[in-house]
């Protein structure tokens, strides 16, 4: 499979890594730094497009792809207030765009975990519900994607929250996201239950960008033989 890499910072280069030694060929790498372009011959010969770079520029790059019919696998998270025209565009337009606000497997297995957990707690008096989220200090947005998807899975599932805030003074249907910025840490996210006896607490810590990265991979692989707006979830059959 020949890929077209749009971003080329640490993710970029270990998702690079991890497509070679998969037995794919990266024919393009669309970044600041580089000379290749849309339109130039390694895009044109890509079957898919992984990108990761900045909030600000993602939705661009997959109008770019759009405009050459390239199925896209985007890990950049912070611009879904535009996801409409994404989604149309794979309904209506014959695009394909693979999105997750995290591509590690651990994660969208904490993903599931959470949902349960919160339907578990409904009921259950004397809890109350927070999270904390911690990323390396480049990271532009916060709370972060993955953090938004958790707090989402549980106001889904719970029954008294209604939305999420990073105002520590929170109300009763508020679930309160902390969010730190510390050196290079690759993500740590946890969601607490805490009542006057005891805490529960689910937990997940990447050591490395590599297990985004590979996700990444899996994810182009899955994309390129499927067609419409697909996630992890589609991949993973949960």
């Amino acid at each position: 499979m020949n890929i077209a890499l749009i971003g080329y910072g640490k993710m970029g280069k270990e998702i690079e890594k991890i497509s070679i030694e998969r037995g794919h060929t990266v024919t393009a790498k669309i970044d600041m730094q580089t000379e290749d372009s849309f339109n130039g011959e390694g895009f044109a010969a890509a079957d898919v497009a992984i990108e990761f770079t900045m909030p600000d520029a993602a939705y661009n790059n997959f109008v770019e792809c759009f405009k050459r019919n390239k199925p896209v696998v985007s890990g950049t998270t912070g611009w879904l207030h535009k996801i409409d025209y994404i989604e149309d565009q794979c309904q209506n337009h014959g695009q394909t765009f693979f999105y997750a606000s995290n591509y590690s497997v651990g994660v969208n297995i904490l993903f599931e975990i959470n949902k349960k957990l919160a339907q578990l707690m409904n009921g259950v008096p004397g809890y109350k519900v927070r999270m904390e989220e911690t990323h390396h200090i480049h990271k532009l947005d916060s709370p972060s994607g993955t953090a938004i998807t958790l707090a989402q899975g549980i106001i889904d599932n719970l029954k008294d929250k209604n939305s999420w805030t990073e105002d520590r003074n929170s109300k009763e249907d508020q679930i309160y996201i902390e969010a730190f910025r510390e050196g290079e840490v690759p993500g740590i996210h946890s969601v607490i239950y805490e009542s006057e006896v005891d805490e529960l607490k689910i937990y997940h810590s990447a050591k490395s960008r590599q297990g985004f990265a590979l996700g990444a991979v899996l994810a182009a692989e899955f994309t390129a033989k499927n067609k419409g707006m697909l996630g992890m979830g589609d991949m993973l059959k949960f």
